[in-house]
């Protein structure tokens, strides 16, 4: 066997019960019950990414601006288990991305560990992520469904079981058939004929930042009509009390927003696509948990009636879970909307590690050790990403030029340049007490198993490429990582693709030619036209070569000792005007 299933105040610091847990922020949509009603509890998180050991960089911000230690599922389960203590009526539930880019111990035995921890601190229901698919739909049906992975099961390990929650994804459907390849849809029946829906989906985008050839079967369809659809089948079928799961979300903002939210230290507006979704969701639905952007907000976005409906997000890693309450009317079989309520609270570390976590938690940990322990290069000094990824990076610009060494040869790809994306580096790297980068170092840095594709592509695809760092999505750019050698300048003062100063490219000090071809090494997801950098699909005469992991490790082989360790390079491939 391996699964081991097992009254707060408006803002400010407050105690949520024994657990201790700091009140972030809270929102409803009125007050009031009546004899007929009874209390529904909800507990939300989203973005776990596999953060199972809490570790003191899963810090997080209070009220006060004080940074507190927060996340890790031992603290996590207990916060959760503490919220539950006398609400019969009460489910736990994630918006997504439980799995994918994770730490070492999780993905090196195919993020098992994290759907057992998940299950064995009390998940009811989950909406798949976009990173649920970093495996494609096969492998993800594997884990829901049990077995090993086409490979083997990992050493040390038992055939997988499957999932005991329900993973929902009711916009993912078949390309053929147009029908859900997961189940949309579930009901969780408390008992007494108090019955509440849940629709479970991923963002519409979600074709475009996952491996293509993972998806190919798949389409990934609008959140609305979707919602609104199903919505409407579970009415149907007689439930009236609706929650939408869905990973995708929104950003507060101090100014030119139209609604508040409950923020960390006060309030602010909402921005981004889960506004216009809110929006347009079906007024039955009455309460939306998102994910996805990694943020904290509550707040109150009015449904196409005009009445307000609570919309949460929990942050990410499991540093802060959403404590909903709702009246439920038991003569109407739905929630009383202006009763409808929740508080964001930090998971901090001020209560009992719970033990099934972590059994989980040393168990996969020794397992992992004796894999992830191997030193395979060193450094000097930390070399780190940028973590909006709208920057040139030390981190970004490494990887790239680890890539065009192994990619410049003629055997190997001819490559004069080599490109990383941002959403692919996945961890720091940091230099710690002795400088030794280990395989689990490596790993946690780039996890996703693409492989290095070498293509032609003329200066005048180069110019779009870049160019397409901005477009449709200026308010939050792409900056692409590129090699050593390669260069060229943003004008700050304009917009869009016009922030690209087109002349401005060179190679080696060369003026890049609009019609001369140039051979470039990109990871299997951009060469795909991932993160929607579309001119990539457009490369010709490829060639495949290694994974990327495996390029860094080989190229700490030959690059670095401890008595030679590694520098952070510059970062002065982009000249900002």
């Amino acid at each position: 066997m391996r699964k081991n299933r097992s009254q707060w105040s408006g803002r400010g610091l407050a105690v949520a019960g024994t657990a201790a847990a700091l009140t972030l922020m809270s929102a409803c949509s009125g007050s009031g019950a009546d004899d007929s009603d009874v209390e529904v509890q909800l507990l939300a998180f989203n973005d776990l990414h596999g953060r199972l050991a809490a570790d003191d960089s899963m810090l997080l911000a209070n009220e006060d601006g004080e940074e507190v230690p927060a996340g890790g599922t031992e603290y996590l389960a207990t916060h959760l288990a503490e919220a539950r203590d006398g609400q019969p009526n009460s489910a736990t539930v994630a918006a997504g991305d439980l799995i994918g880019a994770t730490p070492f111990m999780s993905a090196a035995f195919n993020d098992e560990p994290t759907l057992e921890a998940v299950e064995a601190m009390g998940l009811d229901v989950s909406s798949v992520g976009n990173h649920e698919f970093d495996g494609g739909v096969d492998e993800l049906q594997r884990l829901i469904d049990g077995g090993c992975p086409e490979d083997g099961c990992p050493e040390g390990t038992d055939e997988w079981e499957g999932t005991s929650f329900e993973y929902l994804g009711a916009n993912v459907v078949d390309k053929k058939t147009e029908e859900p390849v997961l189940n949309p849809t579930w009901v969780k029946d408390f008992g007494d004929g108090v019955e509440v829906g849940f629709i479970g989906m991923t963002l519409e985008g979600t074709g475009d930042i996952v491996s293509k050839e993972g998806v190919k079967d798949v389409d990934f369809l609008d959140e609305v009509e979707t919602a609104n659809k199903h919505a409407e089948k579970l009415m149907d079928d007689g439930v009236n009390a609706i929650v939408v799961l869905l990973h995708e979300g929104g950003f507060p903002v101090e100014e030119d927003a139209d609604y508040d939210c409950d923020t960390v230290g006060g309030t602010a507006g909402v921005s981004g696509p889960i506004v216009d979704i809110a929006e347009g969701l079906d007024s039955a639905i009455d309460v939306v948990v998102t994910g996805h952007t990694h943020q904290n907000y509550v707040c109150n976005i009015p449904d196409p009636e005009g009445t307000d409906r609570l919309v949460t997000s929990a942050e990410s890693y499991g540093r802060v879970m959403t404590d909903i309450r709702a009246d439920y009317d038991t003569e109407s079989n739905d929630f009383a909307r202006a009763s409808v309520e929740g508080s964001n609270l930090v998971v901090d570390r001020e209560v009992s590690a719970d033990s099934d976590q972590t059994e989980i938690i040393e168990r996969y940990d020794e397992l992992a050790d004796g894999i992830g322990s191997e030193v395979v290069g060193y450094i000097d000094e930390d070399i780190v990403r940028v973590q909006t990824r709208d920057a040139e990076s030390a981190l970004g610009n490494l990887i790239a030029d680890m890539q065009l060494e192994r990619t410049a040869s003629d055997d190997t790809g001819g490559a004069d340049i080599a490109v990383m994306n941002p959403g692919g580096i996945r961890d720091d790297l940091l230099v710690g007490d002795d400088g030794e980068v280990t395989y689990a170092d490596a790993f946690s840095v780039q996890p996703f198993s693409n492989y290095l594709v070498t293509m032609d592509l003329t200066g005048d695809q180069l110019v779009e490429l870049l160019q397409q760092q901005w477009t449709d999505r200026d308010d939050e750019p792409l900056i692409l990582q590129w090699s050593e050698g390669f260069s060229y300048t943003i004008d700050d003062s304009q917009t869009g693709a016009d922030r690209l100063v087109e002349d401005s490219l060179e190679l080696n000090g060369e003026a890049i030619e609009a019609d001369q071809t140039y051979r470039v090494t990109a990871n299997s997801f951009l060469a795909d036209g991932g993160d929607s950098f579309h001119t990539f699909a457009d490369g010709e005469n490829r060639l495949t070569g290694e994974l990327d992991l495996d390029a860094m490790l080989n190229w700490f082989a030959d690059n670095s000792s401890a008595d030679e360790p590694v520098t952070a390079p510059e970062i002065n491939r982009i000249t900002v005007e």
